[in-house]
């Protein structure tokens, strides 16, 4: 029987593979970088071992310390999670060496699998070779991990190389693999997948579908169990295939096989040989726990002979410290706070205060609605968000709430270029008019904001400038005998945490939150500003700044000092949170300032360049 369990990776799949794993009463043991050293995967394990590396991109990429941290902690098990090393059969290898139970498929299965060109080759599909313009467009991918890392759509074969070459960069980066594979792009399909579990018996189940299609950059954004619209037939085709890749490489384990779906036909993607980030929308929806079945299967038991049925629907949404409107842009800082509704299943590897770092992916938790019909689910999942209290930097949140009411989705008629469709609609500003006023009204109420507005005699109203959506936003209010007052409005309430408001008979309540200078009220964010903005926080017109903290990867060839460039044109290159992200001409004019060079860390709003617009 196993009794103690080192997962090999960090942050909410740590802290959900722990949860099943204390449930069962088995000792956990976590590895973190210095970076995650007060993290909470860290944290909740009985034991926790500090992994060394020359960074914290590639700390959890080593292997070999993560099997010395197994054994020195005295865990008899190693759980690998999703990314980093999940499908890295040697490093599967290594833990069985050192007599360690490994938590997942065989390695031959992994090393048949995990390479997607591999694993082309066995369900008898052959990758692009020499690619033509009737090729186009065509996929760049990853032959390792996953995630939308190492991804890129070429539509003009100019950029073919190019993109390649960023591929691979990302690739290694992200999984310690640069190998890269081109294959067509089918536009406008669904990404549907096979939740498969195997034992050591020689049974295997095909637990139902997964939609995956509402996805940004390649990477999944809202998930679904069971996919909507499928028939029968198509559904019977998708579970004997993923079934048949299963048995060909002798399965054991928890797995996802991975299709699109266009014009009524499935077409293999790939074989994940781990446990999926959307897990939690089967265990939903079968009333499983995975990871629990994981524990089984490694320790021998065999599976029941058919798979439990499901019920109703599952609907799961990736919450994100990004900023969707800006080039999704990934966003560090504090992270105030973190709660949703009751209800709701909330998988996170953040708690309130933690900070969020630049260096791994953005994704704060995964929140899934489950109900009888979808729906329900979709209509609980989306209410329960926009009620959620989420503290901190900018996230994909009203995106979330958005896209879910979105009424191409509500008929489950997505597909993957949903988001190039309707990002623009989804992203545009709708901020609470009444936010910025409950906010000063909040601050108005405290000792010293009593203090602040006294006046012997009828004066001038107060005046608070706040950020809201990218605007500016200035509000009045008056201090009067008989409380606070502003034009338009009545102030029913105020105080530091809650302010009521009514116009035309309607009373609104407003919760307040504040830190330092950024104030929630309820879902919306704003910045307070001070009364006399200062002049020397300007800078030239067509500067590019730094729109988060990373490292500058490459500059564009030739660039320099003088150069002339066109709008749009990328000009470098930076690396946060294991993606990179381009840096693009504002305008067409001539480059009059570069300050950024390989290997530079930056932060944010650094002065990467000037173009001068000609």
């Amino acid at each position: 029987m196993i009794a103690s369990v080192l997962v090999a990776n960090r942050g909410e799949i740590a802290c959900r593979v722990f949860r099943t794993c204390h449930a069962w009463g088995i000792r956990t043991v976590a590895v973190h970088s210095d970076a995650d050293e007060n993290a909470l995967h860290a944290r909740v394990a009985d034991a926790a071992v500090r992994l060394p590396g020359a960074s914290p991109a590639d700390t959890y990429l080593r292997g070999d310390l993560i099997v010395k941290a197994a054994v020195a902690a005295g865990a008899d098990a190693v759980h690998p999670g999703y990314g980093f090393l999940s499908e890295n059969a040697d490093f599967a290898r290594a833990v069985r060496d050192a007599g360690l139970v490994w938590i997942g498929p065989p390695p031959e299965a992994i090393e048949a699998m995990a390479s997607k060109t591999r694993a082309k080759e066995l369900m008898g599909i052959a990758p692009l070779t020499d690619v033509t313009e009737a090729d186009l467009p065509v996929l760049v991918k990853a032959a390792a991990g996953g995630g939308g890392r190492g991804m890129r759509v070429v539509r003009d074969l100019a950029d073919l190389d190019a993109e390649l070459t960023a591929a691979r960069a990302e690739a290694t980066s992200a999984f310690g693999n640069g190998e890269v594979f081109v294959e067509p792009y089918l536009e406008n399909g669904r990404h549907v997948e096979v939740q498969i579990l195997a034992d050591t018996h020689g049974t295997v189940w095909a637990l139902g579908t997964r939609d995956c299609s509402l996805q940004r950059r390649h990477q999944k954004v809202i998930e679904e169990a069971p996919a909507p619209g499928l028939t029968p037939e198509l559904t019977a085709e998708l579970h004997d295939l993923a079934v048949r890749a299963a048995r060909a490489v002798d399965y054991a384990g928890a797995g996802t096989v991975e299709f699109l779906v266009a014009g009524g036909r499935a077409h293999f993607l790939e074989m994940n040989t781990r446990l999926q980030v959307e897990h939690p929308v089967t265990e939903e929806l079968f009333g499983i726990d995975l990871v629990a079945l994981q524990l089984r299967i490694a320790e021998g038991h065999a599976l029941e002979n058919d798979p439990p049925r499901a019920r109703g629907h599952a609907v799961e949404a990736r919450l994100y410290a990004e900023d969707p409107a800006h080039g999704w842009a990934p966003q560090t800082g504090r992270l105030h706070r973190l709660a949703v509704p009751d209800g709701i299943r909330l998988d996170t590897g953040y708690t309130d205060g933690d900070d969020i770092g630049v260096h791994y992916d953005p994704m704060l938790a995964k929140a899934v609605a489950h109900a009888p019909t979808r729906a329900e689910a979709v209509r609980r999942l989306a209410g329960a968000l926009e009620r959620a209290a989420i503290h901190g930097p900018v996230t994909n949140r009203d995106l979330l709430v958005r896209s879910l009411r979105h009424e191409e989705f509500t008929s489950a008629r997505m597909d993957t270029g949903f988001y190039d469709r309707h990002l623009a609609a989804l992203t545009e500003p709708a901020p609470d008019p009444l936010a910025p006023l409950a906010a000063a009204l909040a601050d108005a109420s405290t000792r010293a904001g009593r203090f602040g507005g006294w006046r012997n005699l009828p004066s001038q109203p107060q005046v608070k400038r706040y950020a809201m959506a990218g605007e500016e936003h200035e509000v009045r209010y008056r201090h009067t005998r008989t409380g606070l007052t502003a034009d338009g409005v009545r102030v029913v309430h105020a105080d530091a945490e809650r302010v009521v408001l009514e116009t035309d008979g309607v009373q609104r309540r407003f919760a307040i939150a504040r830190y330092g200078d950024h104030i929630h009220v309820d879902a919306t964010r704003l910045t307070a500003l001070p009364r006399f903005p200062d002049p020397t926080a300007q800078h030239a017109p067509g500067s590019l700044l730094a729109p988060m903290p990373g490292t500058v990867v490459r500059v564009a060839e030739g660039l320099r000092k003088g150069t002339t460039v066109r709008a749009g044109q990328p000009l470098l290159w930076l690396e946060a949170m294991k993606m990179e992200h381009r840096i693009t001409a504002p305008t067409t004019g001539t480059l009059a300032e570069l300050n950024a060079v390989p290997g530079q860390q930056v932060t944010v709003g650094s002065l990467l360049a000037v173009v001068q617009a000609t």
